[in-house]
């Protein structure tokens, strides 16, 4: 796939990054890191303009997330109502996935892009939890900003080597991915654990 996505962005340059972006955020297998990187590598050897460049990566990891919300918030509660039961999704449970955002959920949304995995889900979450559109956008958008800017200075910066280190990267953040996702299960379990005793 990642051979692909950088054919595409050679041959079609911005609506390709565009495209491919949003797609990649809304939770197509997308490797999104790396299509960032080789932007900012395109932008070092003078393949692509800085600005426009910039902007449409931009562009596209904002429509991407925004798109994710607003699913999340048209119908992710429609389909809580009708198969919410099945999978132990009540409104109760519910309640308190607004309650996380409404404390500190809405800095997953910040630094949710930074781990794979996590930046297709946070913003379906905050639509599903009804988090108000300006707080999306203030904590989401402030995230595809630091994001985008990360990845691309990375490749920029970086020049020839661009392809190794992205690819150092995204193994490590694979791995803190995996990481973050046991240590929120033992936390899950030592939870459930301690509500029986009680």
């Amino acid at each position: 796939m990642e051979h692909y996505v950088l054919d595409w962005i050679s041959r079609y340059g911005y609506p390709a990054i565009f495209g491919l972006l949003m797609l990649g955020i809304v939770g197509l297998p997308v490797p999104d890191e790396t299509l960032l990187a080789f932007t900012g590598y395109l932008i070092f050897s003078h393949h692509l303009k800085p600005v426009p460049a910039f902007a449409t990566v931009l562009a596209g990891t904002i429509c991407g997330i925004t798109l994710s919300y607003t699913l999340g918030r048209t119908f992710g509660l429609a389909l809580i109502h009708r198969f919410g039961k099945y999978v132990h999704l009540t409104e109760e449970r519910l309640a308190k996935a607004h309650r996380f955002f409404e404390r500190v959920g809405h800095w997953s949304l910040t630094f949710g892009y930074f781990v794979p995995g996590v930046r297709h889900l946070t913003a379906y979450a905050a639509g599903v939890s009804y988090v108000q559109p300006h707080i999306f956008a203030l904590f989401a958008y402030l995230g595809a900003l630091l994001w985008a800017s990360t990845f691309v200075s990375l490749g920029y910066f970086l020049g020839d080597r661009w392809e190794v280190v992205s690819a150092q990267i995204h193994h490590h953040l694979v791995i803190a991915a995996c990481v973050l996702g046991g240590v929120v299960v033992v936390y899950l379990v030592w939870r459930k654990v301690r509500t029986g005793k009680r």
